[in-house]
């Protein structure tokens, strides 16, 4: 590729101009001076419900709710006994469970009565099971695709080709027609990928949207340089990220990934805001001795991230329909935590930090951002 000059231009650089140049001016388009949507009907967005509040996400224009819904459903196994079978494994859970379908469907259904209108499926499993509660209201929610089983955490999978087969193959699967956020699962230390592969994921990515199969694109890594790295260098692909931010996360003061979400208006989902459940002492159940503080501190930890204004949403797994109604409630409450509920937030995030589980020590990187 050559300029008018004639010099050979780099396709990244190349990408990273044009791109950079249609985002920022999109946003420039479609933001006010307080930084609201200035053109978008919120009424027009899917599972509109005046209660629930909107938020632009980044450059793809969506208004997805305050608070979306992660695939994850870990310790739904309390509510259908022996459903993760003898690993006692989440995504080992029996698929053909009628108890477990019906508890994903009704979880759905209440979140779209709340309007509720993003879920985020990252797994095989999740991407089936969900299409499978949504049939015959797909429209209702805005679904986030990624089968990570088959995508850039194995290294079979790092082509543009291999990773559009997986898209093809997930979306065959799962019954569906298109998918609105395909944001493929990287490698934790995303940086570990070489430039090479990163270039063959944004192809597929970009393939992707030119094929009509997926609306917008991103990805999901816990590498914040190389996030900010890739944001910067793919502005026009890098629409949407899904990262870490927990009930301890902060904005750093300088050098902060969020400078480029902010320039490069990219949407945010915060991932793993209870920290694997590491955040609760009570195990989910409906009336454990601990449901009721455990409920309080959900709630402050979703006000508390919402305050961020560069996490579009937080996306926690929510495994019955008393926790859809209780993050629904915390967008409803007043934003700002006061001096006593920080003091408890704190005090329950130092403690959630205590005891995270070895396989998530690496949360404690998480602190700033």
């Amino acid at each position: 590729m050559s300029n008018p000059k004639g010099e050979k231009i780099d396709r990244r650089d190349f990408l990273k101009t044009a791109a950079a140049g249609a985002a920022i001016g999109a946003a420039a388009t479609q933001l006010d001076g307080a930084g609201a949507s200035a053109a978008v009907d919120v009424t027009k967005t899917r599972s509109y419900n005046p209660d629930m509040e909107y938020r632009r996400l980044g450059q793809t224009g969506l208004m997805v709710s305050a608070v979306c819904m992660g695939g994850h459903w870990k310790r739904v196994d309390t509510l259908v006994p022996g459903l993760f079978g003898e690993k006692g494994k989440w995504l080992n859970a029996d698929l053909s469970n009628s108890d477990f379908n019906k508890n994903r469907y009704e979880v759905v259904s209440r979140c779209i009565e709340h309007g509720i209108n993003y879920i985020d499926a990252c797994t095989w499993q999740e991407v089936v099971t969900y299409a499978k509660a949504l049939k015959g209201r797909r429209d209702s929610v805005y679904l986030g695709f990624s089968w990570y089983q088959e995508e850039m955490r194995r290294e079979n999978y790092r082509t543009a080709d291999a990773l559009l087969g997986t898209l093809d193959k997930g979306m065959k699967e799962a019954g569906l027609d298109y998918v609105d956020v395909w944001r493929i699962t990287m490698l934790s230390r995303s940086g570990e990928h070489t430039e090479a592969e990163v270039e063959e994921m944004m192809n597929a990515l970009e393939k992707s949207r030119e094929q009509g199969k997926v609306r917008f694109t991103g990805l999901s890594s816990h590498d914040r340089d190389h996030i900010k790295w890739m944001i910067e260098t793919y502005p026009g692909t890098v629409q949407v990220v899904a990262t870490p931010f927990t009930a301890k996360s902060k904005e750093r003061r300088t050098d902060s990934l969020f400078e480029a979400v902010r320039k490069y208006d990219v949407g945010v989902f915060g991932i793993k805001p209870f920290a694997n459940n590491s955040l609760f002492k009570g195990d989910s159940t409906l009336g454990n001795p601990h449901a009721e503080e455990d409920d309080e501190i959900a709630r402050l930890t979703i006000r508390n991230i919402l305050a961020t204004d560069c996490i579009t949403a937080p996306i926690p797994g929510l495994i019955n329909t008393h926790q859809v109604d209780n993050v629904a409630l915390a967008v409803r409450e007043r934003r700002e935590l006061n001096l006593e509920e920080k003091a408890k937030l704190e005090k329950a995030a130092d403690e959630m930090h205590a005891k995270l589980p070895a396989d998530y020590q690496w949360l404690k990187d998480w602190e700033w951002v």
